[in-house]
């Protein structure tokens, strides 16, 4: 069970100089509230491509927020974002164009997103 809280969405400089855009979701999934947080940058051929890491201190710890925020992904967008753990212990959430396409369609993202992808494009 997902229960949308509250979202935003604003730009933010990299350490690379790229601009990024970070979009926040406050969510409530199967009794447990957390605030998310994923980062989409331009990648390898301008794909935009976001990026969040699940947190040790979650409860239930990383795998169980990394499957709380698939979850909420998923609800949002209709598709489920790649799950990915690394050798260190790290476990990262990767979203595609397609994930943002389907943030787009919330108000309070719809602007934000829109005017990021018109900025970063490479027409």
């Amino acid at each position: 069970m997902v229960k949308v809280i509250g979202g935003g969405a604003e730009f933010d400089e990299g350490r690379s100089g790229k601009t990024l855009l970070r979009i926040r979701i406050t969510a409530e999934v199967d009794g447990v509230r957390s605030d998310y947080e994923i980062t989409y940058g331009r990648y390898s051929r301008n794909n935009a491509l976001g990026f969040a890491a699940a947190r040790a201190d979650a409860p239930g710890g990383r795998k169980a927020d990394a499957e709380r925020l698939a979850a909420v992904i998923k609800a949002l967008t209709g598709r489920e974002p790649r799950i990915i753990e690394r050798g260190d212990g790290t476990i990262e959430i990767i979203c595609s164009r397609a994930h943002l396409v389907g943030l787009k369609r919330y108000a309070e993202l719809t602007d934000t997103v829109e005017r990021w992808l018109e900025a970063t494009s490479r027409r």
